[in-house]
């Protein structure tokens, strides 16, 4: 009992006496040169699985450096090993799967343990799920641009080129489709949340009120039901503003809710061609974008860039913004964050006709799609080529979307915008080299029985090597 006390005593010092983020020591380094009774991953895995060729690519040392000062040298608990935590949201986004699904499959999968630092199977979980979002915070930005760079390192000379290709897409937020009723309803939930919590009496709770007119908005696309569907969102909506009114009126003046209010405010008083409109509560900073899709209109959340090498199809830039540019703007922030990695600026960039304007950025020459009445030089030749070469970046966007999560995105904020693209851009990157090697191994293995079957093997033994 003595030491929990005595523990309980430190944290409480160490969040009164140092209002920062650093609230985890510094994890313990993991001795490997250990001799274990039982055999190694190295003696009982195959060397030849991606997963473990990828595992001894990977600089983690790069990591270590990089992240150790963020930790505390001797306040608070023991934190968990880096590599663990890195490789954790490495085989998230790798693997397509949540905090949960990760953590839980650690414990059963060896080529997972083996890839975090693990020497010998551990049949517990490496942490809980909520300890990956703590360190998502702890590393930001910065810490998520360090792993997509590893993931350009990892696949060498087919990341330098000189041409590139970018297109922009969305990335979708996890909310639902917003409807001003639907806010509306929201807000007055919040608000009776908020007075239970206060203790705050209000005149009236609108329970039964809000079940009738629920009631009267179903079937609204019917003639009939219009005018009494139209008559229940301005009930709601009047509903919502008196509650809100009431909270200001009754709460102190220096309430921690004061940010909240001011936003139910605003929603209220937002009207249906406003410009810079609230979709959502939780995600106050969702953008409403069109792409011109005919199966989905619009889309929220955000617009990010990608880049992709022209022929090899390795992603060398992932940029996410919190507004909705015009594509063509996007294009100085795409050179400067591939100047920030290679330490020059790229010779060429193939865009489709959104990015219309601009022809030259610096030393960047800007190409789009553009129509040739006749093929009469090699230059036109090499451009139709190109603008044909172009359409090859739709189906990495794919790929990130439908395999490395970029489809919806679960991250918190304009911050967690630009994580979980950074980690999907690099999981793809990582990806892309795992299936190369497992090609290799094929073709050397296909080489090899051809070279059994014609030189060494008579047909008779050929037959019963091919049965077994």
């Amino acid at each position: 009992m003595a030491q929990y006390l005595c523990y309980y005593l430190q944290e409480t010092e160490i969040i009164h006496s140092k209002p920062c983020k650093l609230f985890s020591m510094i994890p313990h380094k993991k001795n490997n040169a250990q001799i274990g009774f039982f055999s190694s991953f190295e003696d009982l895995l195959n060397d030849k699985h991606p997963l473990y060729i990828l595992s001894n690519k990977i600089k983690w040392q790069r990591f270590e450096t990089a992240f150790l000062p963020l930790y505390c040298p001797d306040n608070g608990r023991r934190a968990k090993p880096i590599r663990l935590m890195v490789g954790l949201l490495i085989l998230k986004h790798l693997r397509n799967i949540s905090d949960e699904s990760v953590v839980e499959q650690w414990s059963e999968n060896s080529y997972y343990q083996y890839f975090c630092g693990e020497t010998s199977f551990v049949p517990a979980a490496p942490c809980e799920a909520s300890e990956l979002v703590h360190f998502r915070n702890r590393i930001g930005k910065t810490g998520m641009e360090l792993i997509f760079k590893e993931s350009i390192r990892i696949n060498g000379d087919d990341s330098k080129e000189d041409n590139i290709k970018v297109d922009t897409t969305v990335q979708e937020k996890n909310i639902s489709y917003p409807t001003d009723a639907k806010l509306h309803k929201k807000i007055i939930r919040k608000c009776r949340n908020i007075a239970q919590k206060e203790g705050v009496k209000v005149r009236q709770s609108y329970c039964q009120t809000l079940k009738k007119l629920s009631v009267d908005q179903r079937f609204r696309n019917h003639p009939k039901n219009k005018g009494k569907a139209r008559k229940a969102d301005k009930k709601i909506k009047t509903i919502a503003g008196r509650l809100v009114r009431e909270l200001e009126r009754n709460l102190a003046p220096n309430n921690n809710y004061q940010n909240d209010l001011a936003l139910y405010k605003k929603v209220l008083a937002q009207q249906r061609k406003d410009k810079n409109k609230i979709y959502s509560l939780h995600e106050p900073y969702v953008n409403c974008i069109g792409k011109g899709k005919e199966h989905k209109q619009y889309e929220f959340g955000n617009k990010v860039s990608i880049s992709v090498t022209e022929n090899t199809g390795v992603i060398v830039g992932a940029l996410s913004f919190s507004n909705n540019p015009f594509d063509g703007h996007t294009l100085p922030a795409v050179i400067k964050q591939y100047e920030n990695i290679f330490g020059k600026a790229p010779k060429e960039i193939t865009a489709d006709r959104g990015y219309r304007g601009k022809k030259q950025i610096n030393e960047t020459t800007i190409n789009t799609p553009k129509t040739f009445n006749q093929l009469s030089s090699y230059h036109q030749k090499k451009l139709r080529h190109q603008f044909r070469r172009r359409a090859a970046i739709e189906p990495v966007i794919g790929h990130l979307k439908t395999d490395h999560r970029l489809s919806r995105n679960f991250y918190k904020g304009i911050k967690g915008d630009e994580m979980n693209l950074l980690l999907s851009a690099a999981a793809f990157n990582f990806k892309r080299m795992m299936n190369k090697w497992k090609q290799f191994f094929l073709c050397l293995i296909q080489n090899l029985i051809f070279y059994l079957q014609n030189l060494l093997l008579p047909t008779t033994q050929f037959k019963i090597l091919n049965e077994f």
